[in-house]
């Protein structure tokens, strides 16, 4: 197989998503300790919208914004994961159309 920049780019692509996804899949040994705290930014949100429903949108979007960069914040690893899941599909979908032309 001739290596030329698509090839590169491709086998660069499918290296760094298994690279991420191998480093975040060794930390599911605390799933049900990370759960509880998923509850905590859940409910600043839930209260925010309920502030935001009930005419207090001041407080109720702060709600809403600090919840939602916290759960954000704890829900990082699993974008990296799907971040290197895309990254190892778009990789292996530069083969296949390399393959076809």
């Amino acid at each position: 197989m001739r290596m030329n920049r698509k090839t590169g780019l491709a086998a660069l692509l499918i290296f760094f998503g298994i690279m991420i996804l191998c480093s975040k899949i060794g930390g599911f040994h605390h799933i049900g300790h990370s759960l509880i705290g998923f509850l905590f930014p859940l409910a600043m949100v839930g209260l925010g919208y309920l502030g935001i429903k009930n005419g207090r949108s001041t407080i109720g979007w702060i709600l809403v914004v600090i919840g939602g960069l916290i759960l954000f914040g704890k829900l990082s690893g699993l974008i990296a994961i799907a971040v290197a899941v895309g990254l190892i599909v778009y990789g292996f979908s530069l083969f296949r159309n390399r393959s076809v032309h």
